[in-house]
């Protein structure tokens, strides 16, 4: 497993990088103070993960992490942060992170987080989850759609995005230059990591409810 880390604390990337060699078997950690650093080795590097602290000088965690999103979809970013507050978490998830850990979490939760991204799935810090924390149970569902966004590949956000401006199922075919067939399908999977039924304008009527934050990533697509 290939991980990057990204700091500007030279003592704290050395204690995690301890941390992850000591408990995956086989880990190559390869550690950055900064985001632009980060940027320029994934142009010749396809690490399985990325850690990035938010604050950090030349570019910090949240660009470099929108810019990851847009420029190497495949590779899984994980915000790794001082920072508590619920705006700051729905800004890394809406910059494409797939996990949020804070520096004061267990090691047995760092594992815990990267083994669910392996997975597949997103994993956000248990205390910052915790349902007694109001200001985030009443932002809870525009992270869960937030997290439900960073399951689509490029092409499908370009779909969703699509749909959303009302195109038909040809329209998008003739602008992303696929067949029919091809965007039905593409619709098809999507409507199945939304958990949507495929059969009818649930879609649409998902996308139009939940646009503010289909729009959010507009600054991911390459088109």
């Amino acid at each position: 497993m290939e991980i990057v880390i990204a700091d500007d604390h030279p003592i704290f990337r050395s204690g995690l990088k301890f941390l992850l060699e000591s408990s995956f078997e086989k880990v190559h950690v390869t550690d950055f103070d900064n985001g632009a650093s980060v940027l320029l080795h994934l142009e010749s590097h396809k690490p399985d993960l990325v850690f990035l602290d938010i604050d950090m000088p030349q570019k910090n965690g949240l660009d470099a992490c929108a810019e990851i999103a847009k420029s190497f979809p495949d590779i899984n970013v994980v915000i790794l942060s001082m920072y508590k507050d619920v705006e700051m978490v729905k800004l890394a998830f809406f910059s494409g992170a797939k996990g949020y850990l804070v520096k004061d979490n267990t090691s047995e939760e760092l594992v815990e987080c990267i083994l669910a991204i392996r997975q597949g799935k997103s994993y956000l810090a248990k205390d910052i989850r915790d349902p007694n924390r109001q200001e985030l149970s009443e932002n809870s569902d525009q992270l869960h759609i937030a997290e439900l966004l960073n399951t689509l590949t490029q092409t499908e956000l370009k779909v969703l995005k699509l749909v959303s401006q009302k195109y038909s199922s040809k329209e998008i075919a003739n602008l992303l230059f696929v067949s029919v067939k091809s965007v039905e399908n593409y619709r098809s999977r999507i409507c199945k990591k939304l958990n949507l039924d495929a059969r009818n304008n649930s879609l649409l009527m998902w996308v139009m409810e939940n646009k503010s934050v289909v729009d959010r990533k507009d600054q991911q697509l390459k088109f």
